[in-house]
């Protein structure tokens, strides 16, 4: 693994404890002397706390804040009263640059038009203050920072007033705040900007008092994004952009078989090219070999490494066939495995009725639109790196290590991303790996100039993690009034945590619990689940809602059936098993069957109604839909989505997170939106044969959320399980065949 050269006492408290399972120790504390040396001249400046701090925790009240809570790393305010806001997280088109200044901006009082936002880093003020580590995932931006956000807002407003208090001699509980101003009893006003720096010599307040949400003014209204113009005008620079004084790209040939080494190299051709640099070769991920082609820019870097004339090692690396591999899981499926629930299954022996299925799920590339990259800059006393992070502190430590560097020489300076969808979260740091190598093999190579290793599309689509292949086997058993008396259900699919940090936390009795999330829930149903990981020479990774890509659909189509079985209602089936326990549930659905005129008004000839519905990263969605066949393939016309999220903070962003999660979902259930392998190399390489939606495949989505105020939950991702799901369950209706397989085939 390539974190064994790293020393354990540089990483993440969190890892730390999942590495050793030992009890995390107390968060490190920040000193007010500390904090006042970390704030600049002027304002609020951005804190150059130390790499990799320690997790934090809310403060006892004897104890200083640490890092995360010290609002000198997350505000800065100039002269003219401009608010810039830092986020602790990677936007890569969720919003979150937006969502978390509304946060903080809200309890501070700032005026809305003159905030800012602004990307960290991987210094240790920008953690999770929930998980210690530097994470951009699990739909948790807005539910783990949305206190901490609100703090750093109301102890910076407290300094704020503190100071103008001091300048004008009066009680500080006399004074109020607004759109950026500090206003006296009097009438007297001072802008935030003319208290700055005199407010950041005050001392940070431990406790603060928090608005009540009924004097929210910015959370909970629709807010258009602060990135919206210079994404919509072409001006959004991402990682892809970077471009520095004198700096290289590079590009990888890498094997066509995981693994593989090269055997032999002929590179004059190469060389020749105008404007390339050099030719390295360079170790890979796991283990694998490839050769880099340094240029002057993409294309002579793009053409050098067309002319390349490499023979390929294959020896001793398994060359995975995706026909072949199904045949192995299904014989699997059959062998007895750790469970995850084990209910007793005598009752299937006398069932009156019984449903047997098989569903198959291929594996799916990420494909952001922006490809992988990553420039690094190595300098006398430290590197620095650019590229658009989701875990900027494990990617700063793997830098650190190939570079022979500490952690805290490497400034890592996360960048916007166009997409992710978890491939810029990788515990191995594939990526920044392989380009912090050919940084480090060009400067020994004589090239003392930043080098940006750039992929390509198709790079992208044959590059590996991909979300798993995994094959559900399922036998139900129904008394004679439909009632389910037993589920022996399996799953066989590769882990994506086996042999990473996360590995003794969230694999337990041999089972990955990211495989079998979204199972059962919310349905009281007597099951055994059997779960088998098989090794097989594909990188895997979690892909935009993890387990529940694929959890979600066979729960939501088999409770269709079942419902199908017993001649009932599937919404009214639905409600009668959510009882009374599951109130958010019944809510998003209901929503959503209100919304979408469901059993009201009556559909066109040849379109039938789908429903599904499914809770993920504690966020709940529902999906009424309408659905066609035209010329024998399923055409998804109108999706109606009921959102249980608890407080949104920002309803625009939220509804624009459900389109692109339900569009997302509605790719998974195209022909042609799979990774296949034959003798080992991955069949797909680029849109051409990697199916995503076109715009004209994207129905009318309406999103309506359910209101609360209770603490947000996530929303990144929880918006695509369903989507596929409620899609197949209509076309079932129109065809009477129960939808088996990912993407759909109906011959």
């Amino acid at each position: 693994m390539l974190f064994n050269h790293f020393d354990r006492a540089e990483m993440p408290r969190a890892l730390q404890h999942l590495l050793s399972r030992d009890p995390a120790d107390e968060p490190a504390a920040l000193p007010r002397r500390s904090f006042l040396k970390l704030a600049g001249v002027g304002g609020f400046a951005l804190g150059a706390f130390p790499g990799m701090a320690l997790a934090q925790t809310d403060a006892p009240a004897d104890k200083p804040l640490g890092p995360t809570h010290q609002p000198s790393a997350f505000v800065e305010i100039a002269p003219n009263g401009e608010v810039t806001v830092t986020i602790n997280r990677l936007d890569f088109g969720q919003g979150v640059q937006t969502a978390l200044p509304m946060i903080l901006a809200d309890e501070l009082d700032a005026d809305w038009a003159k905030v800012r936002s602004r990307h960290g880093s991987n210094a240790g003020a920008y953690v999770d203050p929930m998980m210690g580590m530097h994470l951009t995932g699990g739909s948790n931006s807005i539910k783990n920072s949305f206190t901490q956000y609100r703090e750093l807002g109301a102890r910076a407003r407290w300094m704020l007033i503190n100071a103008a208090a001091a300048r004008w001699k009066v009680d500080a509980a006399t004074l109020r705040t607004a759109a950026g101003e500090v206003i006296a009893a009097d009438g007297r006003k001072l802008g935030y900007g003319e208290l700055a720096e005199a407010a950041m010599a005050q001392p940070v307040p431990q406790k603060v008092v928090l608005k009540d949400p009924k004097d929210f003014r910015i959370i909970g209204r629709p807010t258009t994004r602060l990135d919206a113009k210079a994404k919509s005008s072409g001006r959004q620079d991402y990682g892809i952009d970077m471009r520095l004084p004198g700096q290289l790209t590079a590009v990888v040939m890498r094997p066509p078989v995981f693994g593989a080494k090269v055997a032999s190299l002929d590179d004059s051709a190469a060389r020749a090219i105008k404007g390339v640099k050099a030719v390295l070769r360079v170790p890979l991920d796991r283990g694998a070999e490839g050769v880099a082609v340094v240029a002057e820019g993409y294309w002579p870097a793009k053409q050098g490494r067309d002319a390349l004339k490499v023979q390929w090692d294959t020896a001793g690396v398994e060359k995975v066939d995706s026909a072949r591999q199904l045949a192995q899981y299904r014989e699997q499926a059959g062998q007895p495995g750790p469970r995850h629930f084990d209910a007793d299954m005598a009752p299937l022996a006398g069932a009156a009725q019984k449903i047997v299925a098989e569903f198959a799920f291929p594996y799916l590339a990420h494909a952001p639109m922006e490809p992988l990259n990553c420039t690094v800059r190595i300098g006398a006393d430290g590197a620095e790196l650019w590229l658009g992070s989701q875990m900027p502190g494990l990617d700063g430590m793997m830098a650190a290590g190939v570079l022979g560097l500490k952690p805290e020489q490497v400034q890592v300076h996360v960048q916007m991303a166009g997409g992710g969808f978890g491939r810029r979260a990788i515990p191995t740091s594939d990526y920044v790996y392989e380009a912090c190598v050919v940084a480090k093999a060009a400067r020994a190579a004589g090239l003392d100039a930043p080098v940006r290793t750039l992929w390509s599309r198709e790079d992208d689509i044959r590059g590996g993690y991909y979300r798993p292949m995994h094959l559900h086997r399922a036998v139900i058993g129904l008394d004679a009034q439909g009632r389910v008396l037993a589920w022996d259900h399996t799953i066989v699919g590769q882990s994506i945590l086996s042999g990473s940090p996360f590995e003794g936390f969230m694999v337990k009795n041999g089972i990955d619990m990211t495989a079998v999330e979204g199972m059962r829930e919310p349905y009281d149903l007597p099951m055994r689940l059997t779960v088998h990981h098989p090794k097989v020479n594909v990188p895997v990774l979690w892909w935009r809602s993890v387990g529940s890509t694929h959890t979600a659909f066979v729960m939501e189509t088999l409770i269709d059936e079942i419902a199908r079985t017993n001649r009932q209602d599937p919404v009214a089936y639905r409600m009668q098993m959510f009882g009374e326990k599951h109130p958010r549930h019944r809510a998003a659905l209901q929503m959503a069957v209100d919304k979408s005129g469901y059993g009201k008004k009556k559909l066109p000839a040849g379109r039938a109604w789908g429903v599904a519905v499914h809770e993920s990263f504690q966020s709940v969605v529902a999906y009424v839909v309408e659905a066609s066949l035209k010329d024998g393939q399923p055409v998804l016309h109108r999706a109606t989505a009921g959102v249980h999220c608890n407080l949104a903070v920002n309803p625009r962003t939220l509804e624009a997170q459900v389109q692109g999660a339900a569009l997302m979902g509605l790719s998974m259930c195209l022909p042609g939106a799979a990774i296949t392998f034959k003798d080992g190399v991955v069949e797909q390489s680029n849109f051409g044969d990697f199916v995503v939606p076109r715009i004209t495949d994207m129905p009318q989505i309406a999103v309506h959320i359910v209101p609360s105020a209770e603490p947000p939950t996530g929303m990144g991702e929880p918006g695509l399980p369903p989507l596929a799901p409620a899609f197949a369950n209509a076309v079932t209706r129109l065809t009477g065949k129960p939808m088996r397989e990912l993407p759909f085939k109906l011959a």
